[in-house]
């Protein structure tokens, strides 16, 4: 590397930023001093000749500099992680780390009791888990084991169907004592409905029998998460998944006039296959989730 080019650290800084809006909040991110990331973001602007941040009421914005940069240096921080987590324990071994990323929901009400199956039996393996609703590139090494409710296409991953989530109206028992319980689907325009508060965040839904507007719901959340702990909390009746439904006690509502599904996919790089520690977290979680989808 040439001796003037910049160093991953000042991009790790600038990255930091650009994910927290402000240099406060990115040295609280990855534990530097508020000097240092101002620091790094000037010596990172005089690499390069340009500004890369302006101000505003919201905090620190990226110019258009910046946001040219943004998917290049995110790039370079998947591949920080990979190989931090390659260099954590050997290919072969039962130490180091592996880095898994599932669907926010799913991460939070359903892998999380298989991690810590696996974690007992498996205690030198530390596990990385990123909630979100993106789809990771495992090509460029974003994670090393990926949940989808997306039918993978690309040949360089290996990925294997666990089952098929279902999807159904429901509410807190508390709720339909309370309010009764829809007969029709008409009668859902007297309830509580939770659903989506941006367009953007409808995720393309079989066709159902009433149109989706955000009018609908009279609780808007675009967090999958925020969804659920309402429905949970008897607030009103929203989609979810069967099997968290059972587990918790809530209600169908309209089960066969309205509801779908979504097959479940556990995925991992084909290079990737051959690290122990990322393999053995690959079977584990397949049997745990096949089990769950199963109910």
């Amino acid at each position: 590397m040439d001796a003037d080019e910049p160093s991953w650290e000042l991009y790790r800084s600038f990255l930091a930023v650009v994910r927290e809006g402000s240099l406060s909040g990115a040295a609280r991110a990855i534990r530097l001093t508020q000097p240092t990331i101002g620091r790094h973001v000037d010596t990172l602007e005089a690499a390069l000749g340009a500004p890369l941040f302006t101000r505003s009421q919201s905090g620190l914005r990226p110019t258009p500099v910046a946001a040219a940069l943004i998917p290049h240096v995110e790039a370079m921080a998947s591949a920080a992680g990979a190989l931090r987590r390659a260099a954590s324990g050997e290919a072969l071994g039962e130490r180091g780390a592996v880095r898994i990323t599932a669907p926010e929901i799913m991460g939070v009400e359903v892998v999380p009791p298989a991690l810590a199956s696996f974690r007992d039996a498996h205690p030198d393996i530390d596990v990385e888990l990123v909630l979100s609703n993106r789809t990771a590139d495992l090509g460029r090494r974003e994670a090393d084991v990926a949940v989808r409710t997306v039918k993978p296409t690309q040949a360089s991953l290996v990925a294997r169907k666990l089952g098929t989530a279902r999807i159904r109206l429901h509410a807190h028992p508390r709720y339909l004592q309370a309010h009764g319980t829809p007969r029709s689907v008409d009668a859902l325009g007297g309830h509580s409905v939770i659903g989506f508060d941006t367009a953007a965040s409808v995720r393309p839904l079989p066709k159902m029998p009433f149109e989706i507007r955000r009018d609908l719901f009279a609780l808007r959340c675009d967090s999958d998460v925020g969804q659920y702990a309402a429905v949970k909390a008897g607030f009103g009746i929203g989609f979810c998944q069967v099997g968290m439904a059972k587990r918790d006690g809530l209600a169908p509502i309209l089960v066969d006039e309205i509801g779908f599904e979504l097959g479940v996919w556990l995925v991992m790089h084909r290079d990737t296959k051959g690290t122990r520690r990322a393999r053995l977290l690959f079977e584990h979680l397949a049997g745990h989730l096949k089990a769950y989808l199963a109910q």
